[in-house]
């Protein structure tokens, strides 16, 4: 019998953002596709009174959808930018709740998910609550450490932590900072990441970079060792350090930031100040498909975060027989055990240059690299969560 599990995941990709939250959609068209889960995702928008630039993309983007067997509702609810963070929760759950109530009317949910802790997990606690149904919430990393810094959202986020029948969390490092924070231990299941295997497999490291190098898009140079770094363009990710790291290695080093986001100007100024421009390329957002193709042609995937559940792009860059520079942080230790697959590093450009300078002294095989991640798949994932979902839902 196919039950079905209602999820509020305000991270997750559309037509504006593409790219954002692509692990969540990947884990529930996996899921979908099993057939013994009927998967109904609302992705709520925010959108300030007047939506104008970014907010006007925005706009157009909140279409619903199936997209790849997940039925995908997103409804508009009102925000004020960078100012209403503290009633986000309420102000999702009052636009998410009648559309809830009406779909549960027609066909009955099993339980209420939410992908991110703050703000979906408070917001689907109270749709949980309203429809007296099973509540899940799955921890990714930002928002522990982030919002669970904030007084305001560490008590909503503990309520709802309260409520649920079950939680889940991307890494054991994210569980433990998770019953730091007072959340209860026996009740979080750790609920690994998967991976498009046909998509990240190691390609043959030169004929990637030929490749990527002839796309417009991309453009990276064609010699010299190579560093890439995946991830949005903000202070948490890094950055920073690797472009600080880069001038401390040999000039035919590069660096290719794939991503984009507030930081950017600031990152040009660095390179620019270091005499670092035409060794920094900034590639913007990157289509999902091309991934695999760029990080087959890095050397390196360099991602110093300051915090981390367990990064998809750690993951993804080890499929593709790339090795990683990584800081301490989530799960790190859990998924890098061998030197041939990268290093941990302390968060400043010396140390971070140090790895890299051994990791380009010594090359690995690319298949010995993506070797240890064999166990990652979105197969793996969406068996992990039908189980759990049955046990919490009953």
């Amino acid at each position: 019998m196919t039950r079905r599990v209602l999820s509020i995941a305000t991270l997750y990709p559309n037509a504006e953002r593409p790219t954002f939250g692509t692990f969540v959609a990947r884990q529930f068209e996996a899921l979908a596709t099993r057939g013994d889960w009927d998967v109904t995702v609302i992705d709520p928008i925010g959108l300030p009174p007047i939506a104008a630039g970014r907010y006007a993309a925005m706009a157009k983007a909140a279409t619903d959808a199936v997209e790849n067997g997940v039925s995908v509702l997103r409804p508009r609810f009102p925000l004020i930018p960078a100012l209403s963070a503290r009633w986000n929760p309420s102000l999702i759950a009052r636009t998410v709740l009648p559309i809830a109530r009406r779909l549960h009317a027609e066909r009955p949910f099993a339980l209420v998910d939410a992908q991110f802790f703050y703000p979906d997990g408070p917001a689907a606690a109270k749709v949980a609550r309203a429809l007296r149904l099973p509540l899940s919430i799955k921890a990714r990393g930002a928002d522990i450490h982030y919002w669970g810094a904030q007084g305001f959202a560490r008590r909503r986020m503990l309520d709802a932590a309260r409520q649920a029948a079950g939680l889940l969390s991307v890494s054991e490092a994210l569980k433990t900072d998770m019953v730091a924070l007072g959340m209860p231990k026996d009740m979080t299941t750790v609920h690994y990441t998967g991976l498009d295997r046909a998509a990240f497999r190691p390609l043959e490291r030169a004929a990637a970079r030929t490749l990527v190098s002839a796309l417009p898009n991309l453009a990276v140079p064609r010699s010299g060792p190579l560093l890439l770094t995946v991830g949005a363009l903000i202070p948490r990710k890094g950055q920073a350090l690797v472009i600080r790291a880069l001038a401390l290695l040999p000039g035919d080093v590069r660096l290719a930031l794939a991503g984009t986001g507030a930081d950017e100007a600031m990152l040009r100024s660095l390179a620019a100040g270091l005499g670092l421009s035409r060794r920094v390329h900034f590639l913007g957002s990157v289509r999902h498909d091309q991934l695999p193709q760029l990080l087959s042609a890095a050397d390196a995937m360099v991602l110093p975060a300051a915090s981390e559940g367990l990064a998809n792009a750690w993951v993804e860059a080890l499929a593709c027989g790339t090795p990683i520079v990584i800081a301490d942080a989530g799960g790190a230790r859990e998924l890098l055990n061998t030197p041939q697959a990268g290093r941990i590093v302390a968060r400043d450009a010396a140390s971070i240059a140090a790895g890299i300078a051994e990791l380009l002294a010594h090359p690995s095989s690319q298949q010995a690299v993506a070797a240890l991640v064999e166990r990652f798949s979105w197969d793996a994932n969406a068996t992990a969560l039908a189980e759990y979902y049955a046990r919490i839902s009953g």
